[in-house]
């Protein structure tokens, strides 16, 4: 279950990490316009179906959060594979390491670890940019009548994702603990 939550969860966050649908924006002036932003473009969706992308300028132009979020999902997406790919090996059915239950255990220890780390990464920039549209939102300085950033898609599939890889992290972890217990004296 752990594992099925790992691969679930790093997928999740691999999709979070390339879509431009981090924030919406919906212009009530021109209602035949969506804008939506990601960490690596802003794209406009038309009436018509047409979908027009722009890769950010510059990576120093870009807010605070944006540019820490792109560093912090890409560190999750290489932490949730590696996590994946030391936990297979120390899973039970796995047979290459079959005679050697205390190297099964770290290995499924570390990955657990690892997963756990990549779900944390996960969390933080979503939640951060979350907070950020939030405070954008809710400005009392910005007249009424200027169109405001409210939350997209990818934020609630990255937290969900964040959630995912650490519930697993977690899992494979107290598997790995209770394997050393359960293990009978050779």
């Amino acid at each position: 279950g752990g594992m099925l939550l790992a691969l679930l969860g790093w997928v999740s966050s691999c999709v979070t990490t390339f879509v431009p649908l981090w924030k919406n924006l919906n212009l009530e002036l021109n209602e035949l316009e969506v804008w939506t932003m990601g960490l690596w473009q802003v794209c406009i969706a038309r009436e018509e179906g047409v979908v027009e992308c722009q890769a950010h300028s510059s990576f120093l132009a870009l807010p605070p959060e944006l540019r820490i979020s792109r560093l912090l999902m890409c560190l999750s997406n290489g932490l949730g594979l590696l996590g994946c790919l030391l936990a297979a090996p120390g899973l039970e059915g796995w047979r290459p390491c079959q005679d050697k239950p205390d190297l099964k255990r770290r290995l499924l220890f570390a990955g657990g670890a690892a997963l756990g780390t990549a779900g944390m990464a996960t969390l933080a920039p979503v939640s951060w940019v979350a907070y950020n549209t939030v405070l954008d939102f809710w400005d009392n300085t910005v007249p009424d009548i200027v169109p405001r950033w409210e939350f997209g898609e990818a934020t609630f599939l990255g937290w969900f994702a964040g959630a995912f890889l650490a519930a697993s992290g977690l899992l494979l972890a107290c598997s790995a603990r209770a394997t050393r217990t359960a293990m009978p004296p050779a």
